[in-house]
């Protein structure tokens, strides 16, 4: 990911496209994910996955995932602000940000670095530009061998999860769960592909067809991050995006577009506040919308990081209303890391909608003559 953005920057030559590319890209970003959240509360809404829940099943709940409930607050309470995350985006130390795997401070550098290799006398940006180059192909060979172990990791994966949390914790939540399905599948058939087809003039049945391998990784390990390689190489090769356009796009996607996540958390917040609460006013659902859009961009693209957030929209909710945030959580868990594999893969194909959005964009620039590309 660093030696892509490195080689996308250094190949843009012209900072103002770069701040152009990066603005466009934002916007849609902030766009899909308050699309999201909104769709979340509209079925929440109207399916109400929370009425309909049996005081035992409430109570076993509880008793099952208080402490883990508990402990995944402490940890809301100790992660960093928005405030404190975009300050951290410049790195002390670059070579510790690379090793500990923060995307925000490696994509700074990467594109400081990119941008710096791109005023450099043509020459000698070439030799630089072709190490990073090379260093990114090696790193896509790896995936590939990666790549053909996945199917297995992807069924061993979910029967971890029926084994650890069994098939009653399940059938008590499937509403709320098959809730969140819906959500999700609305947010990809309605949003990305009204985009792909009117915003990035692109099919989208072959548009989801290449990039099933994406989404199968992304479902099995449950991280933007660790996806990230493939989903730039797929960009790239499958779908034709130039890499000017997704070495930028894709590594912020990964960090800043969690669509997927945020239409949970919608239906999280609201499934916990009918169980414990009751319903709650359209101001209180509008404070989700923006609680729940700008949290996200601080979201660790790596699993369970939706929880982490969550506390964060739960503590907006049920503040004056005597229940704690773990007693939330707690009732959610046991179907955490199924939802967590699913909202993933909508938040991978949601940057590389994004992608092929922005691509579209620069090329109808590039035709008004904005540009000589």
């Amino acid at each position: 990911v660093f030696a892509s953005l490195i080689v996308g920057t250094a190949s843009l030559g012209d900072i103002t496209k770069l701040g152009r590319i990066g603005s466009k890209t934002i916007v849609y970003y902030m766009a899909t994910t308050a699309i999201a959240v909104t769709i979340g509360l509209l079925l929440s809404n109207l399916i109400r996955p929370g009425s309909g829940m049996s005081p035992e099943a409430l109570e076993a709940l509880r008793s099952n995932y208080m402490a883990e409930g508990a402990s995944r607050v402490e940890l809301a309470q100790d992660a960093p602000g928005l405030v404190e995350v975009l300050l951290n985006m410049i790195p002390r130390n670059p070579v510790e940000a690379l090793a500990g795997g923060d995307m925000l401070p490696i994509i700074f550098f990467a594109i400081f670095l990119g941008a710096a290799i791109s005023a450099l006398p043509m020459e000698r940006r070439d030799h630089i530009v072709g190490f990073f180059d090379g260093l990114n192909e090696a790193c896509m060979v790896m995936i590939h061998w990666i790549m053909k172990l996945a199917p297995y990791a992807v069924f061993a994966l979910i029967g971890a999860v029926i084994a650890r949390f069994g098939l009653d914790v399940l059938g008590s939540l499937m509403v709320y769960v098959v809730t969140v399905l819906i959500g999700l599948a609305l947010h990809v058939a309605l949003t990305y592909t009204g985009a792909l087809k009117f915003l990035a003039r692109r099919a989208p049945l072959a548009f989801y067809r290449k990039v099933r391998g994406v989404q199968l990784i992304a479902f099995s390990t449950s991280s933007s991050n660790a996806t990230l390689p493939l989903t730039m190489e797929t960009a790239e090769e499958d779908l034709g995006i130039e890499k000017e356009v997704s070495s930028f796009v894709l590594p912020l996607g990964a960090t800043i577009n969690m669509d997927g996540t945020a239409l949970y958390q919608a239906v999280a917040t609201m499934f916990i506040a009918q169980v414990l609460i009751g319903d709650i006013s359209l101001t209180a659902q509008f404070g989700i919308v923006l609680t729940a859009t700008l949290a996200s961009i601080g979201a660790a693209g790596v699993p369970s990081a939706g929880i982490i957030i969550l506390v964060v929209v739960l503590e907006g909710v049920l503040a004056g209303s005597g229940v704690e945030p773990a007693a939330g959580i707690a009732l959610i868990l046991g179907v955490d890391r199924i939802l967590d594999m699913c909202r993933t893969a909508v938040n991978v194909t949601g940057d590389l909608t994004a992608a092929a959005v922005i691509e579209r964009s620069e090329y109808e620039y590039a035709l008004r003559g904005g540009s000589d590309r």
